[in-house]
């Protein structure tokens, strides 16, 4: 029996869901969390409330990431680069659950601006995947290279006692390079300078909502 050869409504209907799974289901990682090391302490005060913050950042950043996937994923044209994009969806999916799981642990919630960083990284994706495959890839390398810098900032600002929260980055950091490593040896090319700064903007506006809100 041949593929199943989905239509224009199939596909939407399945970019719904995806986003109802992503803003409103329970995550569900296929990896477990990183062992968290002996030492780590229960978080009280500005401490807590700080580690809060940067884990809701994360959370809000990793739903940005999965909408950005599913985006050029949908408009890449080799069946392959469309295959690799979904494959580093599913490991952003682990590092969305693993950020949900340690703000309820703290007593934090998520961003109330999720379906907006949503909306929006889902065109953003899908226009990038319109300009081909290479482009697509080389605006993967460079989110990747500034979501892991943005991971080493919030390591630095962690509370030093918040173990756990910093074994779970330090693998996301470790995935985060992974990815953009692997869009490079795809054929991802260099963003124009203009673009780059405009996409560090952006993403400086979204983690300072998030921050707070």
């Amino acid at each position: 029996m041949g593929a199943r050869c989905y239509s224009v409504i199939d596909r939407i209907i399945g970019e719904i869901d995806k986003a109802i799974k992503t803003l409103a289901a329970p995550v569900q990682a296929a990896r477990p969390p990183p062992k968290t090391p002996p030492g780590d302490l229960a978080l009280q005060g500005p401490e807590q409330r700080k580690s809060i913050r940067l884990m809701r950042v994360n959370h809000a950043g990793e739903v940005s990431a999965q909408a950005l996937y599913q985006g050029q994923a949908l408009s890449a044209r080799d069946p392959a680069v469309g295959a690799a994009l979904r494959a580093s969806a599913a490991e952003e999916t682990d590092h969305l659950a693993w950020c949900e799981q340690r703000l309820g642990e703290l007593g934090g919630r998520t961003s109330v601006l999720n379906p907006l960083w949503y909306a929006g990284s889902f065109s953003i994706g899908a226009l990038a995947g319109a300009f081909g495959d290479r482009t697509s890839l080389g605006f993967i390398t460079e989110t990747e290279k500034q979501v892991e810098s943005h991971l080493r900032d919030h390591l630095q600002r962690l509370p030093p006692g918040d173990l756990r929260s910093r074994t779970i980055l330090e693998q996301m950091q470790q995935d985060e390079i992974a990815h953009g490593a692997k869009a490079t040896v795809l054929g991802g090319q260099e963003l124009p300078l203009p673009l780059r700064l405009g996409m560090r903007l952006a993403s400086r506006v979204m983690t300072r909502s998030s921050y707070w809100l």
